[in-house]
């Protein structure tokens, strides 16, 4: 049994960066597990409960702003919100240009307008993004839309539109946006005592890294690892350890920024040729 002072951790997405970071977190917490996969949300519950730890399991669909609402007001009302982490998401090869702008873009934007209300002093949103935002430069005009652009008129910037886009392009601005949303995010949660900051993967070992490695990109991310400085593929606990320091009162004065733990790829993908 759950005490009611515990503080309470929200866990959006539960593939393998979030089952890790779960597992890092929810000792001595309540743990309010989120994902559209009903089948994957029992069985990760299942897990978790067994292993000892206090699971509030909820369906959501991100892209839906009532679905995270609802997610929102329930962890609100188990006690006091210590960090909301967000990892739902999509990748190129599992979901169309549509659909990775609705889960990628809107979703995050709905996660930290929901949950904004509930925030308390020490409070801490932690958005995965990807490295793939830094590899999408944008003019300063197109950054600042993407980052305040109120999320209700979010889908309808020109650079958004699935038309205009491939899966690949349309997840490389997705991320790009999930880390200029937390710059914006960051003042209004930063007036209620709480912050917020984005992660950027490289690549991980996850079943939906595994999958980019399978497709026709698969070589070039191959050679990224190759010739990155670590030389190897990253493992959800190398993101679950930067989640875990992120929350903590060492990282208080880390706000409004992005936390790229890549094992250096996007550093060789720049100067290694120099």
């Amino acid at each position: 049994m759950s005490a009611p002072h515990q503080d309470v951790i929200v866990i959006t997405g539960l593939g393998g960066m979030g089952l890790a970071i779960a597992r890092r977190l929810g000792s001595g917490r309540q743990l309010v597990l989120a994902d559209y996969a009903q089948e994957l949300l029992d069985r990760v519950a299942d897990t978790l409960r067994g292993e000892g730890h206090a699971v509030h399991p909820l369906r959501v669909d991100v892209s839906d702003s009532r679905s995270v609402e609802r997610l929102a007001q329930h962890a609100g009302a188990l006690g006091p919100l210590r960090a909301v982490v967000h990892t739902a998401g999509v990748s190129p090869v599992q979901a169309s240009p549509e659909r990775i702008i609705q889960v990628d873009v809107l979703g995050t934007a709905h996660v930290l307008d929901a949950f904004l209300p509930f925030v308390t002093r020490g409070g801490v949103a932690v958005c995965i993004a990807s490295m793939a935002g830094a590899m999408v430069p944008l003019p300063p005009e197109a950054e600042r839309a993407l980052a305040t652009t109120p999320t209700g008129e979010l889908a309808g910037l020109p650079m958004l539109d699935p038309k205009n886009l491939d899966s690949g392009a349309a997840y490389s601005v997705a991320k790009r946006a999930n880390q200029l949303r937390v710059q914006a995010a960051s003042i209004p949660w930063g007036r209620r005592g709480g912050r917020v900051v984005s992660v950027s993967p490289g690549i991980i070992s996850t079943p939906m890294g595994q999958a980019e490695l399978q497709s026709p990109h698969g070589e070039a991310m191959r050679g990224m690892i190759q010739a990155s400085g670590t030389g190897r593929i990253g493992t959800p606990d190398d993101i679950a350890s930067a989640v875990e320091f992120l929350i903590s009162p060492q990282a208080s004065f880390i706000t409004g920024t992005d936390l790229l733990v890549d094992g250096g790829a996007i550093a060789a993908a720049r100067f290694a040729r120099w």
